[in-house]
């Protein structure tokens, strides 16, 4: 099912749509955020400059940073008057990213995100269990009013009290899930724990997840787990929050709202501008969005964009699944890894549960990684030749994905701290001895 003609468009028209609208958009940037005229004027570009999608490159990137500089409404093109909603990132770092949305701009957040659900199999027949927490955070608020859209209903129950969670979604019927994949697993596990077989006494049949990164391993464990078509969508506060793209049925790649969202990849170091298919970081500038309408700003998100038509029959471009940041990428022995690796082969390796810590470190000033994994089968940790036979599984698949050896520890199951969002996958101690 498609919820928009929008989707389907010839690539020309979508195009011309994003032009006209970028246009716009540069215009009211450079007359009422200062800070953009500033950076306009400092290298040359006007408005007027701008005459073609390619002209994009022009433009200056938008980090974190910068919104963080301009803490809180330094980036706002409107006046607070005309803003119905705020949002904020954590702040754990210095000073939070704070969005704002006019009523304009909710009704397309509304819109993006009844795509995208739609897209994935959601239908207004459907109960939404949504446990993303509500607060500051995009994700559960961006979600719960584009399925209302649909006309699904929506169970707000936020994040916690796990097993209160898998009660409500037996005893009201949920049949769609939304929330981070790990939690997801995370449900299925404290499901088993209480004498509840997710596969059968819950009638889980779509999930919508989001918030952190997954691989193709990870969604099949949702699968088996849950017995729920997993999809992923995908957003950041920073543009909309959820809502930028996201999964059809084909699963062939993340559907990008292009009408609303105009999006790049480019190489990191260089800022150069990839072709098409080409793995690198994305960089998105909103079209539509009028209370913080921010330019080229870098996800750090590392994809690629396809934009041949989809079998499903739309006709917008698709972003891969992101496979990592480049933020967390580790340099271990002159080897670029990333934790989306790891996760992909120690997912597909019997006898290896689904939760893992991967431990950044220094040794005689070189980087090295340890991985905590919990096994499956506690009785696996009483006999010596077990533990081996499943350690040199383990080493072996991960040397020949990563081309290192890192240090495995065996745990016993549940044995790694759980997490009712984001799970916490890296920990990096290579600062705390002053190295």
């Amino acid at each position: 099912m498609i919820w928009s003609l929008k989707e389907t468009l010839p690539r020309e028209d979508i195009e011309e749509i994003q032009l006209k609208r970028l246009k716009k958009q540069i215009k009211k940037i450079y007359k009422k955020v200062p800070y953009y005229r500033e950076k306009f004027k400092e290298i040359g570009i006007k408005p007027k400059d701008i005459q073609s999608l390619a002209d994009i490159k022009y433009l200056p990137f938008t980090s974190k940073e910068d919104l963080r500089l301009n803490y809180p409404f330094g980036m706002f093109a409107v006046p607070k008057e005309e803003i119905v909603r705020y949002h904020a990132s954590s702040g754990t770092t210095g000073n939070p990213t704070v969005v704002g949305y006019t009523r304009k701009d909710m009704e397309t957040w509304k819109e993006c995100i009844a795509r995208l659900v739609t897209m994935a199999g959601v239908t207004r027949r459907d109960i939404a269990h949504i446990s993303f927490g509500y607060g500051l955070f995009t994700g559960a608020f961006g979600l719960h009013q584009g399925l209302e859209k649909v006309g699904a209903a929506v169970v707000p129950m936020s994040s916690g009290n796990t097993q209160r969670q898998i009660k409500m979604m037996k005893d009201f019927g949920a049949t769609v899930l939304i929330g981070t994949p790990s939690y997801g697993l995370r449900l299925a596990e404290t499901a088993i724990e209480m004498g509840i077989d997710p596969l059968t006494d819950l009638k889980l049949r779509v999930g919508c997840f989001g918030g952190e990164g997954s691989t193709e391993a990870m969604r099949d464990k949702l699968h088996e787990s849950l017995g729920l078509f997993a999809t992923e969508n995908y957003g950041l506060s920073e543009v909309v929050g959820p809502g930028v793209s996201g999964e059809c049925t084909e699963l062939t790649g993340l559907h990008i709202n292009e009408d609303h969202f105009l999006c790049e990849v480019i190489n990191p170091e260089t800022g150069e501008v990839l072709p098409a298919g080409e793995e690198g970081e994305l960089v998105i500038t909103p079209l539509t969005k009028e209370a913080i309408p921010v330019v080229r700003y870098r996800t750090k998100d590392i994809t690629s964009i396809d934009y041949e038509p989809c079998s499903c029959g739309r006709t917008t471009a698709r972003m891969a699944k992101v496979s990592g940041r480049t933020d967390d990428m580790l340099i271990i022995s002159g080897v670029n890894v990333f934790p989306s690796q790891i996760e992909e082969v120690l997912y597909n390796i019997d006898g290896i549960g689904t939760n893992y810590l991967i431990t950044v470190y220094k040794e005689n000033y070189i980087d090295k990684i340890a991985i905590d994994v919990e096994v499956t089968d506690n009785s696996v940790l009483d006999s010596p030749d077990s533990i081996e036979n499943l350690l040199k599984k383990v080493r072996e698949q991960l040397h020949v994905t990563l081309g290192i050896h890192p240090k495995i520890n065996l745990v016993e199951s549940k044995k790694i701290k759980r997490t009712e969002g984001k799970a916490q996958r890296v920990v990096d101690l290579r600062n705390k001895d002053g190295n």
